[in-house]
């Protein structure tokens, strides 16, 4: 990464483009006195700041100190801008939100559905100041939601697969989500990109694929991870696991977008269940069609369904906020400050319990989380958020501020290897994964057995990309704006 990377100049300028619409219309709304009842001009005000907040959380936890501006400017006030620090834009954050928080109302009508809302302006306090390492603040702010879930404004969607489908885009589990729709025009149309995730069999690429550490991450029914559980059997990875990991990844021999998912590289055939009968098997690659077929046998299964195959487009609701992160960002806080209590354990346990299927007091149908160890507590509630939220956006900024970045990042995508070479003896996986304190996993062994081959070398340097470099672009129009160090 560097000061040039395309995707950090896209995401410095979306962010200011939504600032300084924010900035234009709180600069303007007296002009509308008179014409709108005023709590319509605060609720939008609201509404805006909420905005505003929101954005600037994400360029100080990317960028550390950037441009703070609250008001339009003009083009030759540009060029005096400097840096301000993080720490007064957070004070600021926290100020725009408690604003939002105060005047936007619990709920809308149905016909108002997806503005934003008190909850939200929790919620995104409750993620930046988690972000920042501000725990108290984190913990009200989580509490404040989960505080609305019991009065019945949010509650846990019941199925945890259904939850990234159509049928759960109306869940009161989502606090804020982007609404897409292909009757409305508005949808994912990238036919390459859904590609990317469905299955050869299917019609797809199966290039988008999850990897190793990603299956091992899930851990056993009995709460154990796979190299403490004797539950676990390299040679049937998905059985006795949390069933998040089956409603996340592909399940091999199990029927998936008409077809029976089998990537072992002497499953030549499959049964495709539209016709009854055995086709070539594409995500086999030992077959000539499925040479580029997954490369680690593994396929995303979250969010996904059939109707990607058929029409190949998305337009499955974005989420960007829900509940489930409010009770894990909750316990999180707690377990940091220090102030163990049941209610750490509630939190969590209602999001695993959920992840089974089963009522949270259903204590014996699910790995009930019971220790008060603050050590062992933080390992959990960090692997709880990785199953839970996988695919969702939010692993890469947990790895940044648990410095965990540099451990993870640095370390080999490793992948089957090519069929000819394959040892049928020990498949999919030649063991048990060793995995460290932080839930990594140790596959050197394996790679130098000759079971599994790298795929790709990752590179991560510590001495600077906890940080963002600042868009080079920004500094030839304004050298004012400093750059962060090592870049």
């Amino acid at each position: 990464m560097n000061s040039e990377d395309g995707s950090v100049k896209a995401y410095w300028l979306n962010c200011y483009k939504a600032i300084a619409r924010a900035n234009a219309f709180i600069a303007n709304e007296g002009k509308a006195v008179g014409s709108a009842p005023a709590s319509v001009i605060t609720k939008l005000e609201a509404e805006m700041r909420l905005i505003r907040a929101y954005e600037y959380s994400r360029l100080i936890t990317h960028f550390g100190d950037v441009p703070f501006i609250t008001q339009p400017t003009s083009l030759e006030g540009a060029y005096d801008v400097t840096r301000t620090s993080k720490d007064k834009i957070l004070n600021f954050i926290f100020q725009e939100l408690d604003f939002a928080s105060a005047n936007l109302p619990v709920s809308y009508p149905t016909s108002d559905v997806r503005r934003l809302t008190k909850g939200l302006a929790f919620a995104v306090k409750a993620r930046t100041a988690l972000y920042m390492s501000k725990w108290q603040e984190a913990k009200v702010a989580a509490d404040s939601v989960i505080n609305l879930a019991n009065n019945g404004v949010y509650s846990l969607y019941f199925n945890f697969p259904g939850l990234f489908l159509k049928d759960g885009e109306t869940s009161r589990e989502i606090i804020w989500s982007v609404p897409l729709d292909e009757k409305q025009k508005v949808y994912n149309q990238a036919e390459g990109w859904v590609k990317e995730f469905i299955s050869r069999n299917a019609g797809g690429y199966g290039a988008y694929f999850p990897s190793f550490d990603a299956i091992d991450a899930f851990e056993c029914t009995d709460g154990l991870p796979i190299d403490k559980s004797p539950l676990y059997d390299p040679r049937n990875p998905f059985k006795n696991r949390d069933p998040r990991l089956t409603a996340s990844i592909v399940e091999f021999g199990t029927p998936w977008l008409g077809f029976s998912y089998q990537p072992h590289p002497d499953s030549l055939q499959v049964r495709n269940y539209k016709t009854g009968g055995l086709v070539l098997n594409r995500d086999s690659r030992g077959t000539t069609a499925g040479q580029f077929a997954s490369f680690t046998g593994l396929l995303w299964k979250k969010g996904i369904d059939q109707s990607w195959a058929d029409r190949l487009l998305e337009d499955n609701d974005v989420i960007l906020f829900r509940l489930a992160e409010m009770y894990l960002t909750y316990a999180e806080a707690k377990i940091e400050l220090g102030a163990i209590d049941q209610s750490v354990l509630d939190a969590i346990n209602k999001v695993r319990a959920r992840g089974y299927g089963v009522p949270v007091t259903a204590v014996g149908s699910y790995p009930a989380v019971k220790t008060l160890d603050q050590a062992e507590l933080r390992k959990i509630v960090r692997r709880e958020r990785r199953v839970e939220f996988m695919l969702e956006g939010l692993r890469y900024m947990d790895l940044i501020r648990w410095r965990l970045a540099e451990k993870v990042l640095t370390k080999p995508v490793y992948g089957l290897v090519d069929p000819a070479q394959q040892k049928r003896d020990k498949w999919p996986f030649a063991g048990v994964t060793p995995l460290d304190n932080d839930g990594i996993g140790d596959y050197s062994t394996f790679f130098t057995n000759g079971y599994i081959r790298n795929l790709l070398e990752r590179k991560f340097d510590a001495s600077r990309q906890y940080l963002w470099p600042i868009p080079q672009v920004e500094r030839n129009v304004n050298p004012n704006i400093t750059q962060n160090p090592g870049y």
